[in-house]
Parts: C-alpha cells; structure tokens; sequence
C-alpha cells in the first residue's frame, strides 16, 4: 500500500512538470509568434503604398508620361512639363539618400517611381566620401523602357542626361555634412572647397563630353541648387554651356553682407572721383573695360525658381536701379545697348500669398497644381554679380592671351 501511494505521488509530480513544460513552450511559441508578427508588421509599412513620400501620394497629379504623341508635339517643350519633372528627379535624390539609411531594396525603395513614369533610368550616384551619403545622380534617358510604350525616339527638349543635386537632409547620418557645407556657403558664398564640388564638377563634364553639353542639365535644390549653380559656372568658364535649373536657391551669407558695404563704400568713392577731372589714360582703360564686356556672344543663362517668402533666396529679387542706372550711362558714353552689360538668368518667382517657411522653402511647391508663377523681369544684382565673371576678362589677360 505504502508503495503504490509513493508511485501514485511520483505520477502526480511527473504530470506537473510536464504540464509546467508544456506552459513554458507555449509561452515561448506564442513569443516568437509575436516577434514573428512584429517583423512581418515592420516589413508590410516598410513597403506601405501610402508612404507619404510614394510618388502616387506626393507626386505631380496632372503630369503625362512619355508617349507616341511626344513625337508629334513634345511635352518636353511645355515649361511648365519641364519643370515639374526636373523638380521630381531632385525628389528622387533625396529619396535615394532616405532609401539607404533605411536599407529599403529594390523591392520596396521609394526613388525609383520618381523617373521611372517618364521613361529615364539611374546611371550613377554621387557619393559624399566623408560619410557615405548620396547627395546627387546622374539620370539617362531609358530607350528601352521607351520604347516598350513605342516612344521611338527621344522628345524634342528631353535631356538625355541629367545630373540632379539635393539640398540639406535633416537626418543624423548626413545632417553634419550637410550643414557643414551650408556654413561654408553662408561664411564664404562659395562651395568650391567641398568635395561634393569637385565631384558634382568631374560628373558633369563627363555627361557633358559624353552626350553633348546642348543634351545634358543639371538641377538642384537648396544647398543642391547653390552646387548646381557654382558647379554650372564653373564650366561654363571653360565655354562648355549646359542647361541649368535651380530652386530656392542660397542667397544670404556674410560674405555678400560684407561685399555689400565694400560695394556703398565704393560708390561713394566714385562720386566723389567723379567730382575731380579725370585723365584721357583714365578714361581709355575705363572705356576698355566696357568694351571687354560685350565680347562674348554666347551666354550661359540658369533657370532659377525662388519664393518671396523664403528667406533662403528671397534676395535674387531685389533689384538694383542704381547698377542699371550706371551701366546704362556707360553704354551710352560707348553708344552700346544696356543689355550687353547686364547679366541675366530666367528668374520664376511664385507669385502666392505670405507662405510659411517650410512651405515657401519645399520642393513639393513647385510640381503643385495651384503653383502661381511670373517671370521677373527686374534687373537682379545678386545674378549679375555671380555671373559677370564669365564675361568679362582684365585687359591684360586679353591682351596676353592676344600674345599667345
């Protein structure tokens, strides 16, 4: 009896543990599950369509893609078309730079769908050797792609590439590069020291030489736009003309703050040499000056989209009387036209009410379907003071050049 009640209790201890095991898998089954859901859970938002930065939701809503009538009557040659799709391969860039820190794939990556509807393929990407981030790409016009939609040929005004350029990324893996270069803009009004330059720089000539400079653009937005903006002239020193478009681009730094009250100090200085007689070799080389100005024939003229009410490049809408005054008073001394001294880019400005800054400042604004824009007419001396470089040459280094 006393044996059959210690196997009756041993069977009672067994039962308990194999029912305390049975409750520890279960819960250790029902933990995985969950990681399991969870991780599943992440992958599905990861590849959410309603991303707000999916081109179905934030992209253009009125915009064609490439079709056989594009061989016809060319989209390309709508401005407007122009611009709303350079402005979506800036997107792109930024969105492949978000696509990397979080290691989206092919799969689910967000850049893509903002140059595949109008039939161009990614090329190369620019590479910031400082930290890794993508900060521009190069995009090639796709035949393949087009011509599965039978577009023949590519349409009339469609670059063949297009080198496009972003602005600052508020996000910790790029953000210290990014704003490292902003206070190089903002300490010096050039970006000539940032590797991002020379590289930018060593990419566009290569699309350049590769397709032809009347066939390349480049694009930029913001800090993006200061790039393309520099990188642009740049060649164009180097009489290599590529198309140019530039949105909210820099226009405030201590630099020009400070060229700036060079520049009132001057004037009076000049009024006040105006007051004493000037010598015939004083006048000469002034009058050669002015001659110097109008010998090129060509002109390299960016396409810049500025807000009123962005602080950021507000500025290239300030005119200067007092320039056009001047320059039209030495073209009449030397009977030219004022035109020939003034130096000029198509300037778009959005003509909507007060907006908040992070609106007037956005990229999104300018593929908008209620987007008012004028074009500005007014003599901009910020535009004439980057530009005036690729025009005039001193007299002596004509003059050695001459010799050569």
């Amino acid at each position: 009896m006393g044996k059959r009640g210690s196997e009756e209790l041993n069977n009672e201890v067994f039962q308990v543990v194999e029912i305390e095991e049975e409750d520890q898998n279960q819960n250790q089954n029902q933990t995985q599950n969950q990681n399991q859901n969870q991780k599943a859970k992440t992958e599905l938002e990861s590849e959410d369509p309603h991303h707000p930065y999916a081109f179905h939701v934030s992209g253009p809503r009125n915009v064609s893609t490439p079709n056989w009538k594009d061989l016809i009557n060319s989209s390309w040659k709508d401005g407007n078309y122009k611009r709303t799709v350079i402005a979506c391969f800036i997107q792109a860039v930024y969105l492949l730079e978000l696509d990397r820190q979080e290691n989206r794939t092919d799969e689910n990556a967000l850049a893509p769908k903002w140059w595949i509807p109008f039939k161009y393929k990614l090329a190369e990407t620019l590479i910031d050797e400082r930290d890794g981030s993508i900060f521009g790409a190069i995009l090639e016009w796709d035949r393949v792609a087009a011509l599965t939609d039978f577009v023949l040929l590519r349409p009339n005004g469609a670059p063949r590439a297009v080198l496009a350029l972003r602005g600052t990324l508020l996000k910790g893996p790029t953000i210290r590069r990014d704003i490292e270069d902003d206070l190089r803009f903002l300490a010096w009004e050039s970006l000539k020291g940032s590797v991002r330059f020379s590289c930018a720089f060593k990419a566009l000539k290569s699309i350049a030489d590769k397709h032809g400079s009347s066939n390349v653009c480049i694009a930029g937005h913001s800090l993006g736009a200061g790039f393309a903006l520099q990188v642009g002239k740049a060649l164009a020193q180097k009489g290599i003309y590529v198309e140019a478009h530039l949105f909210n681009p820099p226009s405030v730094s201590l630099a020009m703050s400070l060229r700036n009250i060079g520049e009132k100090a001057e004037v009076v200085w000049k009024r006040l040499k105006s007051m004493l007689p000037s010598s015939i070799e004083t006048q000469a080389t002034s009058d050669k000056g002015i001659k110097s100005i109008t010998l090129g024939s060509k002109q390299w003229i960016p396409h810049l989209y500025v807000n009123n009410s962005d602080y950021i490049c507000c500025d290239y809408t300030n005119s200067d009387e007092s320039e056009g005054s001047n320059a039209a008073a030495a073209a009449d001394k030397e009977n030219l036209k004022p035109r020939n001294i003034q130096f000029g880019a198509k300037l778009f400005v959005s003509s909507k009410e007060k907006q908040k800054f992070v609106e007037a400042h956005g990229l999104e604004q300018w593929w908008s379907d209620d987007l008012e824009l004028r074009m500005a007419l007014s003599n901009s001396k910020l535009i004439s003071r980057q530009l005036k470089s690729l025009y005039s040459l001193p007299t002596q280094q004509k003059t050695e050049n001459k010799g050569q």
